[in-house]
């Protein structure tokens, strides 16, 4: 890679870093930052990146990424955080994201020629997680109800692990992924082993540093470093088993979080100290990985798409973003009492990152037909997801978080009016950072 790509991408990182809090309110998002310092210096830009370039480090750096935030991500998720009030974040998760899914893959159909049954649910199945990270504002704006920040955020914390399954059987039974194995044999490891492999690594690390703090025998730097080693054991073993290395980190975060909640209370204070800051270094490192895979992602992927994108790609990215998403939302959401505006503040703000591009850049590695249709598809929408829900919301945010206002003055029974524990919702997962 020319040096000076290397320079390019550190002075992103470290405009957007002296200036993250003055644009955390305004439409230049740091997802959208890293994308345009991407598309600078590849083939459209400076050419200091060439297409026909290896994609091996740029895989790394995405799966790396991706792995960290699941991790993190699923470690911050408690269990009644979806037992919550008229129960948001579940009903999108167990009704909105399927949903998503089915309406995707049908909309995909007469749009995208060239793909088989398989590789049309690959690309829907692609596209149906969410990244908040690329509208952070629509979650940290505190004038927007808990509620619905609340759901937002448990959703995108969660909804790429649960897609994770859909893609394996989607990738094996398009014919890729799987070598010698059947697709009911792929599908089985990749759930149910590494499921068991994440489990066990979870739950052996959070015992081990809960053990090793009520002793004071760790320091609070290592600490803090030894929760990276958790994925960073749960994936290639994981992988060495012929399973899944995504399930088993997303599983490991679930069970290393949680079973160091469990330890935390007022009374037992270094158990408590361990729980609240364990996952702090991950979480930032996952936030510097995942700022350079949007700059890899505008470098090596987006550029090339754009060159040879079509109609179809671009038509099926908007209907991704908009139609695809919320009709199901708005069917998760019926019986909920909450008010149309809700609806279409909840429909809108389901952005498409990280999760989706290392799943497309996976499938596309496996040489399947039509693979240039699946990869743009993805690309773009991801691309318009970036610049569309980055823009929009800080404004929405505000409008949004006006009407609530204007209409709990009237209606103090408003059901978006809920109950819920403001305590670090809508707080990006990896600091402050809005950028993630």
């Amino acid at each position: 890679m020319n040096p000076w790509a290397l320079v390019v991408a550190g002075t992103a990182v470290a405009f957007y870093g002296v200036l993250s809090r003055r644009l955390s309110t305004t439409v230049v998002s740091g997802p959208l930052v890293f994308v345009a310092a991407g598309l600078a210096i590849g083939p459209l830009g400076l050419g200091l990146v060439q297409e026909d370039e290896s994609l091996e480090p740029v895989r790394a750096l995405l799966e790396g990424a991706l792995a960290v935030v699941l991790f993190t991500d699923a470690s911050a998720i408690r269990g009644r955080e979806l037992r919550r009030e008229r129960s948001l974040p579940l009903r999108l998760l167990a009704v909105g994201l399927p949903l998503t899914m089915a309406l995707g893959w049908l909309v995909a159909w007469p749009l995208l020629p060239g793909l088989g049954m398989w590789e049309l649910a690959l690309v829907a199945v692609i596209l149906g997680p969410t990244d908040a990270a690329l509208g952070q504002q629509a979650v940290s704006d505190r004038r927007v109800p808990a509620l619905v920040r609340h759901g937002l955020d448990v959703e995108s914390g969660l909804n790429d692990g649960l897609a994770l399954p859909f893609f394996v059987l989607a990738l094996a039974a398009a014919g890729g992924g799987h070598g010698d194995q059947g697709v009911g044999e792929t599908f089985l490891r990749a759930l149910l082993l590494s499921s068991a492999i994440g489990s066990v690594v979870g739950w052996a690390a959070a015992r081990l540093l809960r053990w090793s703090a009520a002793r004071g025998w760790a320091a609070h730097e290592w600490r803090q470093l030894a929760s990276l080693a958790v994925p960073a054991v749960a994936y290639p073993v994981a992988v060495e088993a012929e399973g899944s290395g995504f399930i088993a980190v997303w599983v490991a975060g679930l069970a290393f979080g949680n079973v160091l909640r469990k330890s935390a209370s007022p009374a037992r204070g270094a158990d408590a100290g361990v729980s609240g800051d364990a996952t702090a270094f991950t979480e930032r490192l996952g936030l510097l990985l995942t700022s350079m895979s949007f700059l890899a992602f505008g470098a090596i992927i987006l550029g090339p798409v754009l060159e040879h994108m079509t109609w179809r790609m671009l038509v099926y990215a908007v209907l991704s973003l908009t139609m695809i998403r919320m009709l199901p939302v708005a069917v998760a959401l019926l019986g909920t009492g909450l008010r149309p505006a809700t609806f279409a503040y909840i429909g809108w703000f389901g952005p498409r990152g990280l999760a989706s591009v290392v799943f497309g850049l996976l499938a596309v590695e496996e040489h399947l037909p039509g693979t240039h249709v699946l990869g743009g598809a993805v690309a773009l929408t991801v691309a318009l997801s970036v610049c569309l829900h980055g823009a929009t919301a800080p404004l929405l945010g505000g409008r949004y978080g006006a009407w609530y206002s204007r209409t709990l003055a009237i209606h103090p029974g408003l059901k978006e009016h809920a109950d819920v524990p403001d305590e670090g919702v809508g707080t990006p997962r990896g600091g402050p950072d809005p950028a993630r």
